[in-house]
């Protein structure tokens, strides 16, 4: 359903290669990109969603011929690690408004405001501004504005970090009904161990720390 070919990236001329000749293939599924900070993995996640631009290499997207504004308003949905919520508007707003921009029918957009405020815990704050909750709180509303229009492909950057463990709970439930109850591909950047049993595939980009072949050495 999407994947990436020989891709190289850097944030300037002179840096060295955040990513170098990289390749996967990313099926249905859930997906866990795990790493040390700095590694690459918020820059691919970037990259798959096209918001940043490879220097070479190529993204596919099954049914489109990039991943380009087309698919990001109807098949992306992005969490981001800045929640975004508009603070000025309710949650039930601010998914209202995501799933409007993404041109969902005004029936499947109650609908689905409905089923992501029950799933992830919310209805009882849908009438609440984002300053008024928890981070917790905030954090299942961000989730619930990207899963708002059903999209075909999910890129989360740390969904979970800073998360108690109920709230990490909720969160890896609602993940794994969202790709059962489709053809849909979840990706996942993080450094939460608690969310290894939820993965169908895990990448590790530690793997390549010149640290990792010393230390095999060693032992």
């Amino acid at each position: 359903m999407l994947s990436c070919q020989n891709i190289y990236y850097r944030y300037s001329r002179r840096a060295p290669w955040v990513l170098e000749d990289f390749s996967h293939d990313f099926a249905p599924g859930i997906h866990l990109i795990k790493g040390y900070s700095g590694c690459g993995k918020s820059t691919l996640l970037r990259i798959l969603g096209g918001y940043l631009k490879q220097q070479k290499g190529k993204v596919n997207v099954d049914g489109y011929r990039k991943n380009n504004t087309k698919f990001k308003k109807q098949d992306l949905g992005f969490v981001f690690q800045q929640l975004n919520l508009l603070p000025l508007a309710s949650v039930r707003r601010n998914l209202h408004l995501a799933a409007s921009l993404a041109g969902v029918s005004r029936q499947t957009r109650n609908e689905n405001v409905d089923k992501y405020l029950n799933r992830l815990g919310l209805q009882d704050f849908k009438k609440r501004l984002p300053k008024s909750m928890s981070g917790g709180q905030q954090q299942r509303a961000t989730i619930a504005r990207a899963l708002i229009k059903e999209p075909k492909v999910l890129l989360l950057d740390e969904p979970t970090s800073g998360l108690d463990d109920l709230n990490t709970e909720v969160i890896i439930k609602v993940l794994k009904e969202f790709v059962d109850d489709g053809n849909r591909v979840a990706i996942i950047c993080t450094h939460d161990s608690r969310l290894d049993p939820l993965a169908d595939d895990i990448l590790d980009f530690n793997r390549f720390l010149p640290m990792e072949g010393h230390l095999e050495t060693l032992a």
